[in-house]
């Protein structure tokens, strides 16, 4: 006979002679004792109890009245006495083209507390099929949000009028925006954009956001109705949710250090300062997906190693000014990485760092050797 072979047992004697579990070690040495009259001593060495342990066992079992060794598998009810009264209503409901969600709030409001599981059982049991999708002429009448606008450069109003907004500080920042050639500096580095929302205004539109606060993109939706923040990006309204949150995803590994060089030259222009001790650091940015070339890294937080992106951080000490990162190390280069921000940096501005502030577990002794070859001061 061929077994499922999840059920299957690799070892059927050792099962037995071996038990995993404390009630079947009881049950077997308790058994070879009694039955199989094996002396005391070796049953207790052989299922790994003292002698004295194993003959206070011997005495318990022999003074219990109804031992109990195997779980009695408590059974369900035959029937659902809360749920078989409506069954001929909620058939009936089906035959009228209704959903599960719509029987649940029509009986509801029939004063009949039935969750939406139990009807899909039910509605299972006797044959039925999942309805199809539906148009909205097809569904129940009841309210409905409004369909927001999409965001599209084309339907951008700039006729004179008087907007109320909470993102006028947004405003203060234009005068250096216009200063910086974001559109050139975007299509040098191929980033993505389309006829409705080109690169340079979905790049404002994540700047809004930061400038403003430290919310996440996925917690935007509360301003795509606000007039100023899609003003100050370029749009009639600000992109929803899944375009922000999901546009980091639509870049290529090529593209982002050419913004960051392209971005620290022009914001040098603007006149902003540029230190000379830094501090560095690591950040992993979890991930929860399954893939499976994604490597495990140390989160902080969270005091574990999980899936996620490591990147490493540059930020000027007085100032806290990030100048340099890269998202995309693998375990075999992150030791490398403080020599090219060193790299980075001299090309950008002919001189290497004067100081570099980290944790001794940022690099290896030989890195360190050759930043000391440098002249560039190390504190760990």
């Amino acid at each position: 006979m061929n077994l499922n072979p999840k059920y299957q047992i690799i070892n059927p004697k050792r099962f037995f002679l071996e038990p995993a579990s404390p009630a079947q070690r009881q049950y077997e040495a308790l058994r070879a004792y009694f039955v199989e009259h094996r002396p005391s001593v070796e049953v207790a060495q052989h299922f790994g109890y003292t002698p004295g342990s194993f003959r206070v066992l011997v005495h318990h079992f022999s003074h219990t009245l109804d031992p109990q060794f195997f779980r009695t598998p408590q059974r369900g009810p035959n029937t659902a006495p809360k749920s078989d009264p409506l069954r001929e209503r909620i058939i009936a409901l089906r035959k009228q083209n209704f959903s599960i969600y719509d029987m649940r709030d029509i009986l509801r409001e029939e004063g009949e507390t039935l969750g939406t599981s139990m009807i899909a059982v039910i509605l299972k049991e006797e044959g039925f099929s999942k309805l199809p999708r539906r148009g909205d002429d097809e569904r129940i009448e009841a309210p409905r949000p409004d369909p927001a606008d999409a965001a599209r450069i084309q339907l951008l109003d700039l006729k004179a009028r008087v907007i109320r907004t909470k993102f006028g500080g947004l405003f203060l920042f234009l005068p250096l925006v216009v200063k910086v050639p974001l559109e050139d500096m975007l299509h040098k580095a191929d980033f993505p954009g389309s006829s409705k929302i080109p690169a340079a205004y979905a790049m404002r539109s994540l700047l809004a956001l930061k400038l403003f606060g430290n919310s996440r993109h996925s917690h935007g939706m509360s301003y795509v109705f606000d007039e100023g923040l899609a003003l100050w990006a370029g749009l009639n309204v600000i992109p929803k949710r899944a375009f922000l949150t999901e546009y980091s995803c639509r870049l290529t590994p090529s593209s982002y250090p050419i913004l960051m060089k392209l971005w620290f030259d022009e914001v040098g222009k603007l006149g902003l300062e540029r230190g000379v001790s830094f501090t560095l650091d690591f950040h992993t940015i979890p991930f929860h997906g399954e893939d499976a070339l994604v490597e495990k890294h140390y989160v902080s937080k969270r005091s574990r190693r999980q899936k996620g992106l490591l990147a490493f951080l540059a930020q000027e000490e007085e100032t806290q000014v990030f100048c340099y990162t890269n998202a995309d190390l693998r375990k075999s280069e992150y030791n490398d990485e403080v020599l090219q921000f060193v790299t980075f940096w001299k090309e950008r501005t002919g001189d290497v760092p004067k100081e570099l502030i980290f944790d001794s577990r940022l690099t290896t002794y030989a890195n360190l050797n050759l930043l000391n070859q440098m002249n560039i001061k190390c504190i760990t």
